[in-house]
């Protein structure tokens, strides 16, 4: 008798079983087919890939640099990163031993969490957040602690971390992400002061996702490795900030101790990143200092519009200070559920959203709407919208 497929997954890691698909790319084809809808979901520049950031991919084909490069990333990369973060943040790392170019942010966090994490260790997840975390930390056989901030404007309290970690002894690592995916709230220099008052001296990673850093409206950026430079593993990238998804380059820092370490699980998962790639993240870096200028005054204008109009429809938001995202309150009166109102709107009024339960908890009666679209299609979501709330209205009469 042969051995079908079945029995061996039952063989398989036992943490993939608890691990779902995600909702947002679920979400997202689910709805792909509904004519004419507008979609403002996944979180994606709508904008194109710098010109001058093209070019040097280009010679670097034709240069025929198409072999490995080290495993931790081109030197003229690492150096580019910590040059740029140094300008832009004033975090300094040294490229030789303490910067590695990752897969995206999301080859990061995957090394960091893996790389950190033994089965039983806690960590402190404050939540709505993207749920990429939570899984990876769950495949390392780890346990996520939520903070629900929906009660602080989203932000987490040097207060509620304080208690969290009293009733947490087993934390091994706290998750930041700002501006955040999905609330586009960020933390100030305050803010970052007092929680990182909490975590001083204490033998806690800080895994700092800051890859929206340069889409703040406002207050400069400013990363928690300003605080606590021993403790945290700080990732960026080029994706958000020059329009880059694709090309897959993300940043990893951390003190060289730490990132010797890190730099193992890196190389046996990815090898390298792309070479050409590199040769194009260098030259953003580099040369496309503000390269996100233009987009970030377009994302500005655009909350502003955004924000604006669907207050005025009964979904209230934290204002966005980063990221492009808002994460609405679904008014009293329409479904609560937030998975629901959201089939029901793309269906009823040919608009996607994603749920905020998929945000984890303080999520659920919430929707994130993404502004990487454009003022065209965000006025016609808008005048759909408006259309579905007054006809639930006129229903309920």
């Amino acid at each position: 008798m042969s051995i079908n497929a079945e029995t061996l997954v039952q063989q398989m890691n036992h943490e993939i079983a608890a691990i779902q698909p995600s909702d947002i790319l679920a979400f997202n084809a689910e709805i792909a087919s509904i004519p004419g809808i507008v979609r403002l979901t996944l979180g994606e520049p709508d904008f194109n890939t710098p010109e001058h950031v093209k070019k040097a991919a280009i010679k670097s084909i034709e240069n025929d640099e198409s072999h490995y490069a080290p495993s931790n990333g081109t030197m003229a990369l690492r150096t580019a990163a910590a040059e740029f973060l140094a300008k832009k943040y004033d975090v300094h790392y040294d490229p030789a031993s303490e910067v590695i170019i990752t897969a995206g942010a999301t080859g990061g966090i995957y090394t960091a969490l893996s790389s950190i994490l033994n089965p039983g260790d806690e960590v402190l997840i404050p939540t709505p957040i993207f749920p990429l975390y939570i899984a990876i930390v769950k495949l390392a056989g780890a346990t996520p602690v939520f903070m629900d901030t929906s009660k602080n404007g989203f932000v987490l309290s040097p207060a509620q971390l304080q208690q969290t970690l009293n009733d947490h002894p087993k934390t091994k690592a706290v998750v930041l992400n700002f501006p955040s995916n999905p609330t586009g709230v960020t933390y100030r220099h305050d803010d970052l002061k007092a929680l990182a008052a909490v975590l001083a001296d204490q033998p806690i990673f800080v895994l700092s996702d800051e890859i929206y850093s340069e889409l703040t409206y406002g207050n400069r950026h400013e990363s928690i490795a300003g605080f606590l430079p021993e403790q945290t593993i700080l990732l960026n990238g080029v994706s958000k900030s020059h329009a880059m998804t694709g090309w897959r380059i993300g940043i990893m820092c951390a003190p060289k101790a730490i990132t010797t370490q890190l730099g193992k699980i890196h190389q046996f998962t990815v090898t390298s990143t792309t070479t050409n790639a590199q040769a194009a993240a260098t030259e953003a870096l580099k040369n496309g200092l503000d390269d996100a200028q233009q987009m970030k005054r377009e994302y500005q204008a655009r909350r502003d519009y955004l924000y604006d109009a669907l207050n005025q429809l009964g979904f209230e938001s934290a204002k966005p200070e980063g990221a492009f995202y808002l994460f609405s309150k679904i008014p009293a009166g329409l479904p609560q559920d937030s998975m629901a109102f959201c089939r029901e709107l793309a269906h009823e009024a040919r608009v996607a959203l994603i749920p905020g339960s998929s945000f984890g908890p303080g999520g659920e009666g919430y929707v994130r709407i993404s502004y990487a679209a454009s003022m065209a299609d965000l006025k016609t979501a808008v005048e759909r919208i408006s259309q579905y709330v007054a006809s639930k209205a006129q229903e309920a009469k």
